[in-house]
């Protein structure tokens, strides 16, 4: 089993592989005949897509209303799922394994990988044979290639339980004490405040102090108070040639008296008499070995990409076999690293094909010790490779990993300092200059070179220059800038925060949260909301933001991963601390809030009004600041609205049930658009409705905006959607999807489109009724009204045609479930009946 990466093939007996996907699409299954163990047998390999399961609580503990914060810590049972249910990939894999003797797992070897190794054996281990005394393997490998694939599969281990189960127990961790907090916190300022602008008010333990990194440093700048200073500029030069600057060695004074006293000095001398000359060899040292941490660092602040697209690249990269294994910490390539094989894989690179050639005829260099952090080898190429068949980043990404690894082996860069120091009068002055004696690996880390400068004059000690001029300059000390994304990298490293797989993660969800955003030179700048909440933690409970708690906590994981702390001692100790503080933390919250009334605005204050409250009559007021809702001032109340779209009011229509006035949600001309009710979104009126539902999932059995009235019939695409008319979508008619993004256009300048109560005899969808313009009908005969069904009737065959829409990020739904309701296709699921030919039938319209 194999996780994100292509299948690989070992002692294959030639010609006898077949390929398939398996039933869930997703993942392709490879079977052949080959030597395992001493024995002919039959192989099936196939892939996972990450973690097969994933940590959540139980269904009435995932009620934000229903449920207190402070019961997440304990009382709330956790449950594995699966982690994309529409991936079946537990049916899959049982289906696969089914009957199997023995299983290799070949999944990625670090943490999360050992991890998934155990999710794949709880799917499989019940359905394989039982008789083998050894049935589980574990393959440890760091690059796609022959010769590492051949050693992993000929030193065959198992699976490392520790480790697993330290993932298991940060999983927990975060789950429960990042819920608690954020759980308590949204709903608490997003009730009072209506500018947030952030539609979730997260903590995480990682999180936060990854973004009281970049607050820290916010502060410093805004508390910076600018020193003015003073430095001598002193000139001189020697005969023709041109004027040299020299550096003052008291560097420079805080008071103008005492500098003009020191410029007063040194102009009684009309000479510099050169005191000392001195040289120096100097060794510019190649760098180490390439880890995850020195990679994400130099992609941000040398290439301009985000961590998070730069692991997407580099995984990607791994996967098709250009580079070894992206995760990793170490800086020490092994003692067994073919080094000279991997360099003679880039002599035909026209970019450094000249600097290989000339490491292979000389001799590579020992590389420099690093870190060995027992997990993965360094990262290096694997092969060679061309921008055209890596695309822009991905080269950018492969050329600077070749380059690092090519520097690694390379000879040291040499250069000569030169140095001059001078008196001029009672005033002693100095320059410098470098030299470059050997480039090493500079050829091809250019960037990192010894800079042209001008020359320093030949002289000696006794020499004389000329004072072109001495004056004094008056500068300010400045503040520092915003933290970078690299230097935010390194804080997390030095302090423990995240691992190397999860520092892009963290930074990209302070980035999603809008606690900051990312400035050109990718720097970091807090926003409002980030800086008050930073600050909210330090005046109730520092430690909630500190570096220095979360840790703690990672030493104690890394403690259970090596098998010397016990999982449920370790999980019990840390949630105990995060239980206490928590309740602090709520007992204490209006001293954060009084920090919140200072920077955002009251919801009664924010808004314009919209649409009429069923409850009092009086407007309510939109506000658009995510998350963007509806609040009624009069009654106090907040309701919920679907995110990632416009709102406007729904032709002053009111719903039968509440009175409340409907407004409409749209995601633009190329999206879809549906009709809701602000209360009935909130408070779903039938058992068989969730939360965050609109009219057109409405199961009301005479309302003639509900999915009853409009519903038309199965979704082509996703199984539990219905294909429900839009109404306001005229002249330019559709049907959409009440579950996916599919969108059925038809009947286009139909001056009325309605759906039918009556039924089709062959599919059960709804019939519908189409009446055009006389001048216009593109009807056969030049008929202006046709009923039919859209699926079935030749008569409407050529005007419909289906699309996808197009959605703004996430569109916000209450999740799934089945509807109930009337027959005809609308709200029947599971039982409806199928089209006989469905997807022949639907054919002329979408292939």
């Amino acid at each position: 089993m194999d996780d994100l990466r292509h299948p690989v093939q070992v002692n294959v007996f030639p010609g006898n592989c077949t390929s398939r996907k398996g039933l869930n699409g997703a993942c392709s299954v490879h079977e052949y005949t080959g030597i395992f163990q001493g024995q002919t047998v039959h192989f099936k390999m196939t892939s996972v897509c990450g973690h097969v399961m994933s940590l959540d609580f139980i269904g009435k503990y995932n009620n934000w209303d229903k449920v207190d914060p402070a019961e997440l810590f304990s009382k709330a049972p956790t449950e594995k799922k699966e982690a994309n249910p529409k991936l079946n990939m537990v049916k899959f894999l049982q289906v696969e394994a089914r009957g199997s003797d023995c299983v290799v797992l070949w999944l990625d070897c670090d943490k999360e990988g050992e991890n998934i190794c155990f999710e794949v054996l709880d799917a499989i281990q019940p359905v394989m044979n039982k008789g083998s005394a050894r049935s589980v393997y574990r393959a440890k490998f760091s690059s796609i290639t022959d010769t590492d694939i051949w050693n992993a599969m000929n030193r065959l281990g198992e699976p490392n339980r520790n480790e697993a189960l330290s993932v298991d127990a940060r999983q927990e961790l975060d789950l429960r004490i990042g819920c608690a907090f954020t759980r308590f916190q949204t709903k608490y300022f997003q009730g009072k405040y209506g500018n947030l602008d952030s539609s979730l008010i997260s903590f995480g333990p990682c999180q936060t102090p990854t973004l009281g990194f970049c607050v820290e440093r916010h502060d410093k700048i805004q508390s910076f108070k600018p020193e003015t200073y003073w430095v001598i500029q002193t000139k001189v030069f020697k005969g023709k040639e041109s004027p040299l600057t020299l550096d003052w060695n008291r560097v420079r004074v805080f008071d103008r008296e005492v500098g003009q006293m020191f410029v007063n000095l040194a102009k009684t001398s009309r000479e510099a008499q050169v005191e000392l000359v001195s040289k120096k060899e100097k060794t510019k040292q190649r760098p180490q070995a390439l880890n995850t941490v020195e990679m994400l660092r130099v992609a941000s602040s040398a290439l301009g990409m985000g961590p998070q697209h730069t692991m997407q690249i580099a995984e990607r990269l791994y996967t098709q076999g250009y580079i070894s294994y992206p995760r990793t910490e170490t800086t020490h390539y092994p003692v067994n690293f073919d080094l000279k094989g991997t360099l003679k894989q880039q002599t035909n690179n026209p970019f450094w094909a000249e600097e290989v050639k000339v490491l292979l005829s000389t001799g590579i260099n020992q590389p420099r010790k690093g870190t060995d952090a027992g997990d993965h080898p360094p990262i290096t190429p694997m092969c060679a490779a061309t921008e055209a068949e890596l695309g822009s980043d991905g080269w950018r990404l492969y050329e600077y990993i070749t380059r690092h690894f090519i520097a690694t082996v390379s000879q040291d860069c040499k250069y000569l300092q030169t140095t001059i120091e001078f008196s001029i009068g009672t005033e002693a002055f100095s320059c410098s200059g470098r030299t470059l004696i050997s480039p090493g690996y500079t050829t091809v880390m250019p960037w990192q070179g010894i800079p042209l400068e001008e020359s320093i004059p030949v002289c000696e000690h006794g020499d004389t220059f000329s004072v072109d001029e001495i004056k004094l300059i008056e500068k300010q000390t400045s503040p520092p800038d915003y933290l970078t994304e690299a230097e935010l990298i390194t804080l997390m490293e030095k302090h423990g925060i995240g691992t190397d797989a999860s520092i892009p993660v963290h930074i990209n969800n302070i980035c999603q949260r809008n606690y900051v955003t990312v400035e050109s030179g990718r720097k970091l700048k807090p926003t409002n909301l980030g800086i008050v909440l930073v600050h909210g933690y330090y005046k109730i409970d520092a430690e909630l933001v500190l570096p220095t708690i979360r840790s703690a906590v990672e030493k104690q994981l890394n403690l259970i991963a090596q098998g010397k702390a016990n999982y449920q001692q370790v999980l019990q100790h840390a949630l105990d601390i995060f239980k206490r503080k928590f309740h602090y933390f709520v007992d204490s919250i209006t001293n954060m809030d009084e920090l919140m009334e200072v920077s955002f605005s009251p919801i009664a204050a924010t808004g314009k009004p919209l649409s009429r409250c069923g409850k009092c009559h009086r407007f309510m007021k939109y506000i658009q600041a995510k998350p963007s809702r509806l609040h009624c001032s009069h009654c106090d109340e907040t309701y919920s609205l679907p995110q990632n779209g416009a709102i406007k009011l729904y032709k002053e229509l009111r719903c039968p049930l509440d009175d409340f006035e409907l407004v409409l949600w749209t995601s633009g001309a190329r999206g879809k658009s549906y009709p809701l009710c602000p209360y009935c979104f909130s408070n779903p009126p039938f058992r068989d409705m969730k939360k965050g539902m609109g009219c057109n999932e409405c199961t009301h059995p005479s309302c003639q905006h509900s999915l009853n009235s409009l519903g038309i019939g199965q979704c082509v695409e996703c199984d539990s959607g219905v294909l429900v008319l839009d109404p306001t979508s005229g002249p330019k008619w559709r049907m959409a999807c009440n579950k996916c993004n599919v969108v059925v256009h038809f009947f286009e300048h139909a001056h009325k489109v309605q759906v039918a109560q009556e039924s089709c005899d062959v599919c059960d969808a709804s019939l519908v009724a189409v009446d055009f313009n006389k001048t216009r009908t593109p009807l056969p005969a030049s008929e202006t009204q046709h009923t039919g069904c859209v699926f079935c009737d030749p008569v409407f065959q050529d005007l419909v045609e289906l699309k996808h829409a197009t959605i703004r990020h996430s569109m916000h739904r209450g999740g799934g479930g089945r509807r109930g309701g009337r027959g005809r296709g609308r709200g029947r699921r599971g039982n409806a009946k199928k089209p006989k030919d469905k997807m022949a039938a639907l054919a002329a319209y979408f292939v």
